[in-house]
């Protein structure tokens, strides 16, 4: 995460179970006394998107996974990375393991420009290379042959330099003037402080070790599974971790402070131990130890729904930062201030946020949806941040119950902007808009109340996650996988929420004195036929009853008027315009 995550069928259904409807005749002149149901946000549905930039030559060798990149598959790191505070530099190197899928010459790494290749080796031999808008091509005197595995050592030192809140590796002091340490590149990658294949479709499947030399003061906390702690014998100490997983390269981090630590064993009721591990500023401990243990609250919501934490053998660590949060593998990063909501606020209005700490769920979410299922481009993104932040609404409806995930879910609603659609050009380092956390989340819940079955739901979502745990995927493997499982061509309504600006608006047109009601769809996407549930306003919607709008004028005899009669707009997220 950047901060700033009764049986119905669903969405197409069979043509006879639309012919239950009869069709609608030719709509009368609209009226002029016009009411509507729009969300706060949906203001901006008609606002003109921006002209998309021309990609720079950074963007196309950034984003693009290109030949040199395609003709690979990354097996193994290790960092090994010297650190100095006082000169804010970082020196080491990364031996990189790999193996060719189809012969060739060269391949394509990635470290910024603003730092310092030394050498790049292939058996102590050293390589010829071409550090190109931070991608560096790598080329050897002889062809690499396909199949075979390859292992090359990259050297590198300089400055790093730090972008924004979420970009790179930044030095800075603790309260106390002590060195504290971080990264956090989601957005600008992992290139921007070690050497990496810097993508999110390739991740090392033999996972990686992390050794980071630091002042003896000072402790890292990286990665995976801590092994051991070696003094330098000249006032450094090295810290090395083991990750036993594939990791994205934008989740390797590291945290250097001069931390206290505690730990804890989640005894999970279906799954064996975890443990769980704590890093917090001296001055904060205490604060830390009152505030921590929600993660075993978390633990408990999401194992429920998805079954056991993902990287179990690499542990949990949750680790203070002095920015707000992110999702590092096995390590993930807190910057709440030790406070419920987020950043001391209520982050979804609604009342429900102030009982647990934001950060603490929202970015161990991303432990299953973000880092066991990695989106193969940022283009495809929403699949992290959609669904985690409808995580957040389970997290609820686990621990306080159906209502008030209802409500919570609903707090997302003033969030959404409808300016551009979520999912921007594949492959083209365009960043998707914030709509891919809280929009995406309302669509899901919006699946959710369109198969309007929760027994099956649950299972779905669960067998979901399970099916592509460890896989880095697109959107058309999501949508592909949901057609598959519910019987249904679900296309046009991903489309229409993920690939179009606007959300679906049901139109209705109401002649009282025959007491009808002609509605549809107004959408973009065609073949958009979503059911939805209607009945009179301020009654339980449990005894209400479900239609099957198309983008085609349909008509009902109802003996609610114009004002009595309503959409279940907390289950769906719709407009509704009335005339």
């Amino acid at each position: 995460m950047r901060m700033i995550r009764t049986a119905l069928p669903a969405c197409i259904l069979a043509s006879s179970l639309f012919a239950q409807i009869a069709p609608a005749p030719v709509l009368p002149k609209t009226p002029s006394d016009t009411t509507s149901t729009t969300y706060p946000a949906a203001n901006a549905q008609n606002t003109p998107a921006p002209a998309p930039a021309t990609p720079s030559r950074y963007d196309v060798l950034h984003a693009a996974y290109g030949p040199y990149r395609a003709n690979n598959d990354l097996l193994y790191y290790h960092l090994d990375v010297r650190v100095d505070p006082v000169a804010k530099t970082i020196a080491g190197t990364n031996q990189i393991r790999f193996k060719m899928l189809a012969d060739g010459n060269r391949i394509q790494l990635d470290l910024t420009d603003t730092l310092q290749i030394d050498s790049i080796t292939l058996n102590k031999i050293p390589l010829h290379y071409t550090h190109d808008s931070n991608a560096v091509f790598i080329d050897f005197p002889q062809t690499l042959k396909q199949g075979q595995t390859y292992s090359i050592l990259f050297r590198y030192s300089g400055a790093p330099k730090a972008k924004g809140r979420f970009g790179g590796m930044t030095f800075e002091q603790d309260p106390a003037g002590r060195p504290w340490i971080t990264t956090a590149c989601e957005d600008d990658g992992s290139s921007i402080w070690w050497p990496s294949k810097d993508q999110w479709k390739d991740e090392p499947q033999d996972g990686m070790d992390i050794s980071v030399s630091v002042p003896n003061a000072l402790t890292d906390v990286s990665n995976g599974r801590f092994v051991s702690r070696i003094d330098l014998h000249d006032g450094y100490s090295q810290w090395n971790w083991h990750v036993t997983y594939p990791i994205n390269s934008y989740d390797v981090a590291l945290n250097i402070a001069a931390y206290s630590h505690f730990s804890d064993t989640y005894k999970s009721r279906d799954f064996p131990p975890l443990t769980l591990d704590y890093y917090a500023l001296p001055e904060d401990l205490d604060k830390a130890k009152a505030q921590f243990p929600q993660a075993t609250n978390m633990l408990k919501a999401f194992e429920h729904y998805f079954g056991e934490y993902p990287f179990a053998r690499d542990g949990y660590k949750l680790i203070e930062v002095p920015y707000s949060g992110m999702e590092h593998q096995s390590a993930v990063s807190y910057g709440n201030h030790f406070a419920n909501g987020y950043l001391n606020r209520d982050w979804t209005g609604v009342g429900i946020s102030p009982r647990f700490d934001f950060i603490i769920i929202h970015e161990s979410g991303h432990e299953w949806f973000g880092n066991a299922i990695t989106a193969q481009d940022r283009s495809s993104t929403w699949i992290h941040e959609g669904w985690d932040t409808y995580l957040e609404t389970l997290f609820v409806e686990y621990h306080y119950g159906r209502p008030d995930a209802i409500k919570y879910t609903n707090g997302l609603i003033s969030k959404v902007r409808n300016r551009t659609p979520i999912i921007p050009e594949a492959w083209s380092n365009q960043e998707p808009p914030q709509d891919m956390y809280f929009k995406g989340a309302l669509m899901i819940a919006t699946l959710r109340s369109v198969l309007n079955d929760d027994a099956k739901w649950f299972s779905l979502i669960h067998e979901f996650y399970q099916h592509f745990k460890y896989q880095n995927i697109m959107t058309d493997d999501v949508v592909a996988w949901w057609n598959d499982h519910t019987g249904l061509y679900l296309n046009p309504f991903f489309n229409q929420y993920l690939r179009h600006t606007a959300i679906p608006n049901l139109e209705l047109n109401f002649d009282e004195a025959s007491q009808t009601v002609l509605y549809k769809w107004q959408v973009d996407e065609p073949g958009f036929a979503m059911p939805i549930r209607i009945g009179e306003a301020g009654t339980d919607e449990t005894h209400w009853q479900t239609i099957f709008p198309t983008t085609t004028w349909q008509s009902l005899k109802t003996p609610l008027t114009k004002d009595q009669f309503a959409a279940a707009t907390d289950l769906f997220f719709i407009n509704v315009s009335k005339t």
